[in-house]
């Protein structure tokens, strides 16, 4: 019975992962949001029909917030069978600020917002996760990226674009190949991936994608449960495609 830890589960791709996940009673969800103030309707919709998916709060982009997820975390998952472990992390959690910037009028404080979110969230959560001793000894670790963080895919684009995303983003893959490196010593088995999702239709995603989360995420998740060792570090396109780094 395999325990998913998903963020960012309030809408989009996150809230489609805990929309596929749910339908499987062997699955267990540990669904983040980052305020249990928020609209929570679709998400409390899907949770409430499953006696094994629970939501928690849990803010990336701060760290004390993700302190108290780790430590509410592990009490759930005593409470649900003393000896279970995360078998799958997702993050999921991300956001593009500034989208219309570009290298020449670039604003410090969206920069900074990013990092912070898409790169010290993931990079945080996973440590806190370690530390409290809640990651499977072969916990998948799927951090979601963007083709836009691919340097080969960016000279060979044009215009480039979302240049504070991409940033950000190109931080997570290289976060992710040091992750791959160092949680080895601790969890023999671990994978660490970083996957683009594609361009899908979510707030993000904007008017112009194409790619519905569905088709996305059902991808992803085959992905994800047919990874092996020999792919940790390493950069996938949604169908499973290795893309350049």
């Amino acid at each position: 019975m395999p325990v998913y830890c998903i963020t960012g589960t309030n809408r989009s791709i996150g809230l489609e992962f805990v929309r596929q996940l749910v339908q499987s009673s062997d699955n267990t969800i540990i669904a983040g949001v980052r305020s249990l103030d928020s609209d929570l309707g679709d998400l409390k919709s899907l949770t409430s029909a499953s006696p094994s998916a629970h939501i928690l709060q849990l803010d990336v982009g701060s760290s004390s917030s993700i302190q108290e997820f780790a430590k509410a975390a592990a009490g759930l998952l005593k409470e649900n069978g003393g000896d279970k472990k995360i078998d799958f992390l997702l993050n999921s959690a991300g956001v593009n600020i500034g989208s219309a910037q570009n290298s020449l009028n670039l604003v410090a404080e969206d920069v900074h917002s990013q990092i912070t979110i898409n790169v010290l969230g993931p990079a945080q959560l996973t440590a806190s996760l370690l530390e409290a001793k809640l990651l499977s000894s072969d916990v998948r670790i799927l951090n979601m990226t963007s083709g836009l963080a691919s340097s080969q895919l960016s000279t060979e684009n044009r215009p480039n674009k979302c240049t504070g995303y991409s940033i950000s983003k190109a931080g997570l893959n290289m976060l992710s190949i040091h992750q791959a490196d160092h949680l080895k010593a601790h969890l023999p088995g671990v994978v660490v991936v970083v996957m683009d999702p594609g361009w899908v239709k979510t707030r993000m995603g904007g008017n112009g994608a194409h790619l519905e989360p569905e088709e996305s995420v059902g991808s992803i998740v085959n992905v994800l449960q047919g990874l092996k060792t020999e792919d940790n570090g390493g950069f996938f396109h949604y169908t499973g495609k290795r893309l350049p780094w």
